[in-house]
């Protein structure tokens, strides 16, 4: 595994913070964009995550940009809708009094269409004095128009010419300087849209001068241990293992999760995957597959290996619907009130708390889990039992066994799961529990 972190201790706690904060997504007066401190809306919630036990706070989009984050108009302050620096100061001492690390979403594939370093290599273009700025490719059209690569046919979401040095060099600065001030870690987003062999440009100098950073890829699918190997990131976003989990659940086909859980071994042999049930861009578990089948999803979650990951309000079982719309992603991007005690409580939400505690005690408890290889006991469509076992390769020092769970799931009569250790139940839940 690349780097010097060691992420065996991390469980993070995913935010999208500009919906999380009630921030105005698609602001259109000024008023909508006047500051608004609202990143400190985070720190009440920093309890929140020492009761579940998460020790990472993985932020969505904080840099200043024109809606949705992703689409960034100045890497080097905060989005005003969330506050200035001295919110961000105050959220970095909160997170490390309390022990959690603070990973920061890096948008270096495209800018967004009002960035000033796109605009003045827009208007140079069209004089004919140049052709990105050493930017962005850029071509003036006969008509005066300029034609440039867009992010997935976004004209809003110019991309980046990462053939260049200047853009190299950029990333890095954007890095250090928020690094410098406290954060631990970057998720690369859409790092699936760029050559691996930019990373390993980027990456190494950071990593020299911050030793424990981490890199996190966004990449959907592709060769994953190959870009790891290539880019210098530490992981990236196991997208195979979450499709596997809610497909198997929702089609009652365990035999595609057995087949997934046979990949994922192999990829914990070269680096260790970011695993998930939820982000800020899929529909909610609890809508995919329903409360009861969520729970066992949450249990797949945090018994194989990887680096876990939980978007917020999963543990509440909270439910939302992604949209291909306009605004389609709002419904699983909603506001939190100002604290944990304020978010009301149901015996849904309450049952899915408690299962989601004692699951990461457990992960913190066997933290030889993060590197955690499978085999099969039995498959079938509607039940599957599988041992997670230490991996032989990291064995701690004076073991004496070889450490391992076993894990059980069922749909019938209704879902239901059980983990045991060494003979005994340690976590149960449904009729068969």
């Amino acid at each position: 595994m690349n780097g010097t972190v060691d992420v065996k201790d991390v469980i993070w706690w995913q935010v999208y913070p500009l919906g999380f904060t009630g921030a105005p997504i698609r602001p259109d007066t000024d008023a909508q964009r006047a500051p608004a401190h609202r990143l400190r809306r985070l720190i009440p919630w920093l309890d929140h995550m020492t009761d579940m036990g998460f020790t990472g706070l993985l932020l969505g989009p904080i840099f200043s940009s024109t809606s949705h984050g992703y689409d960034t108009v100045d890497h080097f302050s905060i989005d005003s809708r969330l506050g200035d620096d001295d919110d961000f100061d105050a959220l970095v001492r909160s997170c490390h009094a309390h022990g959690i690390r603070l990973m920061l979403d890096g948008v270096f594939n495209h800018v967004g269409s009002r960035h000033p370093l796109f605009l003045r290599a827009l208007e140079r273009c069209r004089e004919g004095n140049g052709s990105g700025d050493g930017l962005f490719r850029m071509r003036r059209r006969d008509d005066g128009g300029v034609d440039y690569p867009m992010f997935e046919g976004h004209a809003d979401l110019p991309e980046l010419d990462h053939d260049s040095p200047a853009v190299a060099s950029l990333v890095h600065d954007v890095m250090e300087h928020w690094m410098r001030r406290g954060a631990d870690a970057w998720r690369l987003d859409a790092a699936y849209a760029v050559a691996p062999a930019f990373w390993s440009r980027v990456i190494p100098p950071v990593r020299e001068d911050f030793p424990d950073s981490w890199f996190l890829g966004e990449v959907i699918h592709g060769d994953y241990a190959g870009i790891v190997d290539v880019s210098g990131m530490d992981s990236v976003t196991q997208y195979e293992m979450w499709k596997a989990v809610w497909s198997s659940l929702e089609s009652a086909n365990f035999y595609e999760l057995d087949w997934c859980l046979k990949r994922h071994d192999a990829f914990l042999g070269s680096f260790v995957p970011q695993t998930f049930i939820g982000n800020h861009d899929v529909t909610r578990i609890a809508s995919r597959v329903g409360e009861r089948m969520a729970e066992l999803a949450a249990v797949v979650l945090f018994t194989v290996g990887g680096v876990p990951s939980v978007y917020y309000g999963d543990e509440y079982a909270m439910t939302g619907v992604k949209e291909d719309r306009f605004g389609g992603d709002d419904a699983i991007r909603p506001a939190f009130p100002d604290d944990s005690a304020s978010m009301g409580a149901s015996p849904d939400s309450e049952r899915m708390l408690g299962l989601y505690r004692a699951l990461v005690r457990m992960r913190r408890d066997r933290p030889w889990l993060t590197r955690a290889v499978t085999a099969p006991v039995s498959v079938d469509n509607r039940r599957y039992a599988y041992d997670s076992l230490e991996s032989e390769e990291h064995l701690s020092a004076g073991s004496v066994s070889r450490r391992s769970l076993r894990v059980e799931l069922g749909l019938d009569p209704a879902p239901w799961a059980r983990i045991g250790e060494a003979g005994h139940t340690i976590l149960a839940i449904g009729p068969q529990g």
